[in-house]
């Protein structure tokens, strides 16, 4: 059974009555000699329109409110501490780009930024997009990218307002104020000048499987039906995206899939040009390149697991023979990303989880490294637009210290100036706050590291605090040990808070991704189980109170997680949860399918079905008891579509033993991003406090 709250006076959140049940019509597929009988497959709508799903969902949103209401003004509360620690008049740090200051503000209590610029760093500012002003009268309102030509006259930007990810792009005159006939409909967002201040480079995307998959050229005064196609993806587990070279020289065309990658560069200066490749994608080969001069530097795993730094002569690249090692392999250090300068090379590395920065002299200069105190933390390469700079700026937090800005004099070692740091309202002070870093063994006796951070006179270290735990997992992407001003609101409550940084993500390393993927993806589920039990031995939490909480691959964890061991949480909140794995990726209409076969395997293939179907929360939900869960998608969801989630709490209902809560919120506006907005993006976190204060018992808005 699930574990019993250790509440206080007040009656921990129960169960309505008469939660909506899903009708059944079974929908039989068959593979590889397994047949599975699918009673939810109806819930699938993809014009998000029929009526029985509609209500179906809507349903589901009415039950979640009644159980809400038994906590009052708590989750009301909880939105406004949330939204009250922000500054409401902020600012970025400007930076400089070809002689002017680019910047954002925040006003009052507005959503949405502005964009500005100036002359000078502190002189007048003039606003090129009010991004308020375009979200109006937009439920849902996301503006992907924009950028300035050249001769910084004219501004590119794109926009989504149904969050589908889905953009269209608008071209602003920046003397006169004045919109462009120009639009550019269903693109992915990225958007690149060429040097001429005529030519726009832009992906579009499939409208089925919403795969950028062709880059058009578009030039000014033209129809979008004119654009010249420049180049098209024929693999259709590629990505693609578009950047430019930091010296301005060259258009780069990134195209990658989970293992392989290639970087393709067109000359700025002339538009009507081709992509050509600085080395044609080989399988399993990955690097990123940097421009400098006649030169590349590139950031490459080829006989090097973890990554070294090479370079070479741009026009000699396609052979790697040329190639010559500036930064050697190693086989504990991941290199992760780099910064060419003028006379610097910036490169960013983990070693055991702990990011370091390293700076490299390219004519003669000494090389060392920057210095952080924090036991956890989280450091990476903030906005450095200039090449010919001898500066560098970097961001900077830990669960302890809000995000930071710093600007190093890179001729003077470790000599930095904090530009500003992000401002946390309601009397915050972070020496009330302690965080660590563990390293616990999994059942197979790998340590997994543990990001912990607690407020230091509620930790009481004798196993009595409720836990939180937080999971992802996939795509090598990694949790950084940085600063959430939402998570005060548990702190300050008693929690300790935990981020297991299993198998699946890059903590340490590229194998620690490669541990977590295709047939060894176990481990990531085997890992968050193991994390939980040795934090309730070793007293950081209580095991009668204890949460879970992921998103997107993180919820398929939270899905696979509770089939495997229920008994450990009392609550778990899965946030558009992926979790009918094999019936998605089976299906190759479905978007982003086709890119992931590297990720989870290709269910066509009979090892790769049998090795998904073992751990899909859907297939695998059994007749037993199941924590507290709380279930949220958004119906317009363009990664996880809201059906998996619909049919995952179907089917559950279904099969659950227990009288637990089962709560499930579709957004009707939202989509996988939830809501847009600096403040509203704190609904969805309040609900998700409230939901696990409320199993708690602690339904009132003081912070025990």
């Amino acid at each position: 059974m699930v574990n019993k709250p250790n509440t206080e006076s007040n009656a921990p959140l129960t169960a309505p009555e008469n939660p909506p049940i899903a009708k059944k019509e079974p929908k039989v597929l068959e593979l590889h000699g397994v047949r599975r009988v699918d009673n939810y497959y109806w819930l699938r709508d993809d014009e998000r329109k029929a009526k029985p799903v509609i209500e179906y969902l809507q349903a589901e949103n009415d039950y979640a409110a009644k159980a809400f209401s038994q906590l009052g003004g708590l989750e009301k509360d909880l939105f406004d501490e949330l939204a009250n620690r922000l500054e409401k008049n902020d600012a970025s740090v400007p930076y400089l780009w070809r002689g002017n200051w680019y910047g954002q503000v925040y006003e009052a209590d507005s959503e949405y930024p502005k964009f500005v610029r100036s002359e000078t760093q502190d002189g007048p500012q003039q606003v090129i997009l009010n991004v308020n002003d375009r979200a109006k009268g937009h439920e849902f309102y996301s503006l992907g990218r924009i950028s300035i030509s050249p001769n910084q006259s004219l501004l590119a930007f794109s926009e989504d307002t149904l969050s589908r990810r889905i953009y269209k792009v608008y071209i602003k005159n920046l003397v006169t104020g004045e919109l462009l006939s120009d639009t550019l409909e269903g693109v992915d967002g990225a958007l690149v000048w060429a040097n001429d201040n005529q030519h726009l480079f832009y992906i579009v995307k499939d409208p089925q499987t919403l795969l950028g998959n062709k880059v058009y050229r578009h030039r000014l005064g033209t129809q979008q039906t004119d654009d010249v196609l420049v180049y098209e993806e024929l693999d259709d587990s590629y990505y693609l995206a578009l950047g430019k070279s930091l010296d301005e020289s060259r258009i780069a065309l990134f195209q990658n899939n989970t293992t392989t990658s290639q970087v393709s560069y067109l000359n700025a200066d002339k538009p009507t040009s081709d992509f050509v490749p600085v080395l044609t994608r080989e399988e399993g080969h990955e690097y990123s390149a940097a421009k400098l001069g006649d030169e590349v530097y590139i950031l490459t795993n080829w006989q090097a697991p973890n990554f070294r730094v090479m370079k070479v002569a741009l026009d000699k690249s396609q052979n790697k023979a040329n190639w010559q090692e500036v930064i050697p392999a190693s086989a504990n250090t991941r290199y992760e990303d780099m910064l060419l300068l003028k006379d610097y090379l910036v490169v960013q590395s983990r070693t055991q989880g702990v990011s370091h920065i390293h700076v490299h002299g390219l004519n003669q200069e000494a090389n060392y490294s920057l210095e952080f105190n924090d036991p956890a933390y989280v450091v990476g390469l903030d906005v450095n637009r200039e090449q010919n700079s001898d500066k560098l700026r970097l961001y900077y937090s830990s669960p302890t210290t809000p995000e930071s800005i710093f600007e190093y004099q890179l001729a003077k070692p470790n000599q930095r100036t904090l530009l500003k740091q992000e401002k946390v309202l309601g009397g915050f002070d972070s020496d009330n706050y302690q965080s660590e870093r563990l390293m616990l063994p999994a059942r197979d006796d790998v340590k997994v590291p543990v990001t912990l951070v607690y407020r230091k006179d509620k930790f009481k270290a004798d196993g009595t605090n409720p836990l939180y735990i937080y999971g992802y997992g996939a795509y090598g992407y990694t949790v950084e040990a940085d600063f959430d001003s939402s998570v005060l609101s548990l702190l300050d409550r008693g929690f300790v808070y935990a981020i297991a940084h299993v198998r699946g993500g890059e903590m340490l390393g590229r194998p620690w991704y490669d541990a977590g993927r295709m047939e060894h993806k176990h481990h990531s589920f085997d890992d968050f189980v193991d994390v939980t039990r040795a934090l309730v031995e070793r007293k950081y939490g209580d095991k009668s109170s204890v949460f879970a909480a992921g998103g997107s691959a993180g919820g398929l964890l939270m899905g696979a997680v509770i089939n495997q061991a229920p008994e450990l949480y009392l609550g778990v909140a899965a946030h558009v949860p992926f979790v009918d794995i094999v019936t998605t990726m089976l299906d190759e209409s479905i978007p982003l399918t086709t890119n992931e076969y590297d990720e989870w395997g290709n269910p066509n293939k009979a090892k790769d079905f049998h090795n998904m179907l073992s751990y899909s929360p859907y297939d695998q939900i059994g007749a037993q008891t199941y924590p507290n869960l709380l279930v949220t998608t958004g119906l317009h969801d363009s990664q996880v579509q809201y059906f998996e989630p619909a049919k995952w709490v179907a089917k559950l209902r279904e099969y659950k033993t227990d009288d637990n809560l089962l709560l499930f919120y579709t957004d009707m506006d939202a989509g996988h991003g939830g809501k847009s907005g600096r403040y509203r993006q704190f609904e969805d976190t309040a609900r998700e406090y409230a939901f696990f204060l409320g199993l708690l018992g602690k339904t009132d808005s003081g912070q025990h």
